[in-house]
């Protein structure tokens, strides 16, 4: 059914993308940050291409639909609309070529990296540098583009816009549209990284007793609140994540739950990195998923009081406050002590613990198969972390309970000799 332009004025938006469709391919994509992006998904030559209009209100539904029958037109004629081959190189503008080198990367992007890339051009880069000719930009209007991402504290912004206007030029000067790279010598006028600040944490001699404190939360009255909360803490000290990955997780993320590979699938837009990332569970995260079935109201698996929302950003932490950890530990810092376990384990390969943190290089054609590097000694780790905690909440006792452990840990030090250094995993 054809959309209606109020249907795009007053869309709202939500917590994950998502699209209205027009028919014919063209569709607008609803960001979560509110921008409404025009796209048409086309084939040619047997290949899924995807084009980008504009966005609206800027361009309007009547617009947007021209611009699909022009491409249409070009299709029924055989050619592609997404190219500009023919286009003298006097004629190409900097958004003309950004748009063929974007169209040209589509079979190696993933999808959602794709749609986020191209709302970063057309966000800050077309603006200031798409209508100026490719071989006209200076390395002062790249640097002035830059500067405005910066000036909104947008600093990782700032660095991938620069990157980009770097792999534009790469593409543009072999096909002649230009002779040099203007942001080639911009390294050292960006704005510095901010030192990183780390959150505050215990020491690892204090962990017992944290531990201990969030099993034993009763830090709220509502026992449905009481409960979720808890569930929310020790599931992101289990998994290493984020807060924002915690209690924006839904049930149709989780995988494999009764079997013995359960997975958590991470979509890109809820990451920093902006990439897709695979959290292989360990069982005790499993209990706690299943145990929250009872309170199940809402698409969250860690619901909040409201219809349908998550936990509030500030619930985890507040938490923290309650059990006498303000200043002393935030939700965050759970990653860092977790970090430093691994590593001083020295069993565990730094980049196994870089890839459970969600760290990963700039590599953005690689970031889309990154997700799934080192997910068997990632799982051993992880589960190995999680008896930990759960020895720590309640020690075994037995000495076959120990005779056991030292079993496995014999084992999975075997079994982990025998892992290559790169393996991409399914």
């Amino acid at each position: 059914m054809a959309l209606k332009e109020l249907e795009v004025k007053y869309a709202t938006k939500r917590d994950r993308d998502y699209k209205l469709a027009d028919g014919g391919g063209l569709y607008v994509l609803i960001r979560p940050n509110g921008s409404k992006l025009w796209r048409m998904k086309y084939r040619f030559e047997g290949r899924e291409k995807m084009l980008s209009f504009g966005s609206y209100p800027d361009l309007s539904l009547a617009d947007a639909r021209v611009e699909r029958t022009k491409a249409k037109a070009l299709l029924d004629e055989g050619k592609d609309p997404g190219a500009r081959e023919d286009a003298p190189a006097s004629a190409m503008t900097f958004e003309a070529v950004a748009r063929e080198w974007h169209a040209l990367r589509l079979d190696t992007l993933d999808p959602g990296h794709a749609e986020r890339l191209m709302a970063r051009l057309e966000r800050d880069a077309f603006p200031a540098l798409g209508r100026k000719k490719i071989g006209d930009v200076t390395p002062a209007d790249v640097l002035a583009m830059v500067r405005k991402a910066e000036a909104r504290g947008a600093l990782d912004v700032s660095r991938r816009l620069k990157q980009h206007v770097n792999q534009i030029y790469r593409f543009a000067i072999p096909n002649g549209w230009a002779v040099h790279d203007p942001a080639a010598s911009l390294g050292d006028a960006l704005k510095p990284k901010p030192r990183v600040k780390h959150m505050a944490r215990v020491g690892f001699q204090e962990l017992p007793a944290l531990v201990r404190a969030i099993d034993g939360y009763d830090g709220e009255e509502n026992p449905r609140r009481r409960a979720i909360t808890r569930a929310a803490l020790l599931f992101t000290l289990l998994t290493w994540a984020r807060t924002g990955e915690t209690r924006l997780a839904r049930w149709d993320e989780f995988e494999n739950l009764d079997r013995g590979d359960p997975l958590w699938r991470v979509p890109a837009e809820r990451m920093k990195m902006d990439r897709e990332h695979l959290v292989p569970l360990p069982r005790q995260a499993v209990a706690l998923i299943a145990d929250l079935r009872v309170y199940k109201t809402s698409d969250f698996v860690f619901a909040g009081e409201k219809p349908n929302k998550p936990l509030s950003q500030n619930t985890m932490i507040y938490g923290c406050y309650r059990m006498g950890y303000r200043g002393k530990q935030t939700v965050h810092g759970f990653r860092g002590i977790a970090s430093t376990w691994a590593n001083e384990a020295e069993i565990y390969r730094p980049d196994w613990v870089e890839m459970a943190l969600a760290h990963s290089d700039e590599d953005e054609v690689r970031g889309a198969y990154n997700s799934a590097l080192y997910l068997s000694p990632r799982r051993r780790m992880l589960q190995r972390w999680a008896d930990m905690i759960s020895g720590l909440i309640a020690p075994p006792h037995a000495a076959n309970d120990r005779d056991q452990s030292d079993a496995t840990v014999a084992v999975e030090l075997a079994a982990q000799a025998e892992v290559p250094v790169r393996r991409s995993l399914p």
